[in-house]
């Protein structure tokens, strides 16, 4: 397992056809070699499980990564309102080149392609 740092960044939709590069995030989870999350050292040191949101036209975003009872979500703000839900993270393999699908508050449904992995 190693903590690593996971650049997301917008993939294509109707909006954006060649994706933003602008709309991305930064995290920062436990990761096995699989690219799977590694859930008993998230419960161990769930404070280490960071995102940062960058969009244009934003200030920043901080956070974390909180389970849930429906899976996983980027939170920024205490309680639900601002949450961010991730489909599937629990069962997907995070690689370069794969995709992960996020929901924002407003129940939007975003895709974004995993950009860079760095072992921290």
């Amino acid at each position: 397992m190693t903590w690593t740092t996971i650049r997301l960044e917008l993939a294509r939709t109707p909006a954006f056809p060649n994706g933003s590069a602008a709309r991305s995030y930064v995290m920062r989870l436990p990761l096995g070699k699989d690219g799977l999350i590694d859930e008993q050292e998230y419960r161990h040191n769930p404070e280490l499980a960071t995102v940062r949101r960058f969009w244009p036209n934003e200030p920043d975003r901080h956070g974390c990564l909180l389970r849930t009872p429906d899976g996983w979500a980027l939170s920024y703000e205490p309680g639900e309102e601002d949450d961010e839900n991730l489909f599937r993270l629990d069962a997907h393999a995070i690689q370069p080149g794969s995709y992960l699908t996020l929901a924002e508050p407003d129940g939007e449904r975003l895709p974004f392609m995993v950009k860079a992995l760095a072992g921290a």
